[in-house]
């Protein structure tokens, strides 16, 4: 189907072929419309952006990109003004916190912008705050700015077409930041467009599509699958803020309802919220059956989200088939793997012990040491995934767990400014064979009849006298082990004690337990169901705020900024247990 060397092409033909059609709506709540976009207004609306920017700024320049959450039709026009002024673009979340002006700032540093492009009323608030903050990058005080809400779109006559091509850096996708500093991974409009005919393919999308999204713009997930996909289909984009689905989970699903969406997804704590915030007055009216691809992503996609998902929302019509588990990162646009749409999830179970030991042995789902991998389907088009061995770098054997190696078109071209990083990361060679080159994820997994499962990631496996222990299985153990405690919140991590590893864990309470906690209790839930499912001991836990655990902008747990923190006393904790010691409240739950 891809039939395009770039973006610019792609909303051209669009405002041409289908000029009147509604590419883009955004909505307030789960039925209501706060504004729309049609292809013509949106290729307008680049044009005239695109005409302020060639006069701001050469080619190749970087642009940076901060709108509210609730301003996606303004980032959408301004995304694509620059790309049709050859700019690249640089995203970035909005500032919500107080040291969040300077993180902008850094991004200014990492990234050599030279201009802001946002709202009028965004940019008068930065512009209030920046002479607050400290450690504020100078240059930021004087950058060009653009209001794109206030552009004159008269401007879109003197626009003149720049000269690129397919290997032209479209944007700047910077990772997450879950396992370090934050990485611009260079883009180019090859990448998008073979990325967006592979989630074409793999989604099984036609022009029927109907996508509903809430994923942040400025990730790759929200950009790639839920902004650039439904305009390489030319097929509608509904868009809600993420802010509000996280306060208002269901208005999602009554949008999927309301608009009977075909696409539709999040990461795995997405599904469990509605699994937790549903109830049957609010099952009662919603109808999913339209719903064909649930898509499951950007973290570990777990099998009982799954079944209790499915099981809970039946009656609306939800087919668990639709459940659609995927494998994906910023360094190779979005997409890697991902099923076949019609085909339910495979899930393996697997040997716990054996899995620490790197070997893939499967067992009973009754075995009381089994652990529950969710396969993330296969490689579509020229994408070729192999497990290796990180040390050897030879191919692993089909029962052993490696790194994840990927090669493909969808591959982006390195990290921004970073030789060093780029070469660890893009460069990788198994020992035996110097011409192909692989993306180096620094995620473990194994392949099964040409399945991809994730077991866990390289840089955050824990070694525990010799036994290998993924955190994501640890944080997923204590936060069954006691009610007190919050999906999706904790973090496991190693450190460094007398020349030992020791188990740390650092965990939400959930609010309403937070005035009537009882330590000892939950010590000793978490110390047992770790010791017996993963037979390591706890060294020291942290029981947090709700609310407080360090994330990055997509969601993900930092568990390197957690153990930072945790060694530096920097973390919001209501209680604190240390093997050898006793438990001791540390700040006052009265007040919390």
């Amino acid at each position: 189907m891809n039939q395009y060397s770039n973006l610019i092409e792609l909303l051209k033909k669009r405002a041409i072929a289908q000029p009147q059609d509604i590419a883009y709506r955004f909505l307030q709540d789960g039925t209501t419309e706060k504004g729309n976009l049609t292809y013509q207004q949106l290729d307008i609306q680049a044009r005239a952006i695109a005409s302020q920017l060639q006069a701001m700024v050469k080619p190749g320049a970087r642009a940076l990109l901060v709108y509210p959450y609730d301003a996606g039709l303004e980032f959408i026009a301004a995304f694509m003004g620059c790309l049709y002024a050859g700019v690249i673009a640089v995203t970035k979340n909005p500032p919500r916190r107080k040291n969040a002006i300077v993180e902008l700032t850094e991004r200014v540093k990492l990234s050599e912008a030279t201009v802001l492009l946002t709202t009028r009323n965004f940019l008068d608030l930065l512009e209030q705050e920046l002479p607050k903050s400290k450690d504020i990058n100078p240059k930021f005080k004087y950058f060009k700015r653009i209001s794109t809400d206030q552009v004159d779109l008269t401007l879109s006559k003197s626009w003149k077409e720049p000269k690129i091509s397919s290997d032209t850096i479209a944007f700047l996708q910077y990772t997450s930041g879950s396992t370090g500093t934050p990485k611009g991974v260079m883009v180019t409009h090859s990448n998008i467009l073979h990325n967006e005919e592979t989630i074409r393919q793999s989604f099984a999308h036609d022009e029927s599509a109907i996508v509903v999204g809430w994923l942040p713009m400025f990730h790759d997930m929200g950009l790639i699958g839920n902004v650039l996909q439904p305009l390489y289909l030319g097929t509608p984009s509904i868009l809600m803020s993420p802010v509000f689905v996280a306060q208002q989970p269901f208005e999602w699903l009554k949008a999927i309802n309301h608009y009977q969406a075909t696409t539709s997804g999040g990461p795995n704590f997405a599904y469990d919220l509605l699994c937790l915030k549903a109830t049957p007055e609010k099952l009662a009216n919603l109808d999913l059956s339209s719903w064909k691809v649930a898509f499951s992503g950007a973290e570990t996609v777990r099998a009982e989200t799954i079944a209790r998902f499915s099981h809970i929302f039946a009656s609306c019509g939800f087919n668990q088939s639709a459940f659609y588990p995927c494998y994906g990162m910023a360094e190779a646009t979005l997409f890697i793997t991902g099923g076949l749409q019609e085909k339910p999830p495979i899930i393996k179970h697997l040997d716990s012990f054996a899995l620490a030991q790197n070997k893939v042995v499967e067992v009973s789902p009754e075995n009381n040491i089994s652990k529950a991998i969710v396969g993330c389907g296969r490689t579509w088009l020229d994408t070729e995934v192999i497990i290796v061995n990180p040390e050897s770098l030879t191919e692993c054997e089909s029962d052993e767990v490696g790194e994840i190696w990927v090669s493909g078109k969808g591959i982006g071209k390195g990290y921004w400014k970073q030789l060093e990083a780029t070469k660890e990361t893009f460069e990788g060679y198994l020992k035996d064979n110097k011409t192909v080159k692989y993306l180096r994820t620094g995620d473990l997994g194994f392949l099964d009849k040409g399945e991809l499962f994730i077991t866990g990631r390289l840089k955050e496996v824990m070694i525990f006298w010799g036994r290998y222990c993924y955190p994501h299985h640890v944080e997923d153990t204590v936060q069954k082990a006691h009610s007190a405690l919050r999906n999706n919140a904790g973090a496991a991590f190693a450190i460094d004690q007398k020349g030992a590893e020791r188990l740390v864990v650092v965990q939400e309470v959930e609010r309403s337990y937070l005035r009537s906690l009882d330590m000892s209790e939950i010590v000793t839930a978490i110390c047992e169901s770790v010791g017996e499912k993963h037979e390591v001991e706890v060294y020291a836990i942290a029981l947090l705020k709700t609310g407080s655990i360090p994330k990055t902008s997509s969601g993900k747990i930092q568990r390197r900024g957690c153990s930072k923190l945790f060694l530096e006393g920097g973390l919001n904790i209501v209680a604190k247990w240390q093997k050898g010691e006793e438990e001791k409240m540390v700040t006052d739950l009265v007040n919390l």
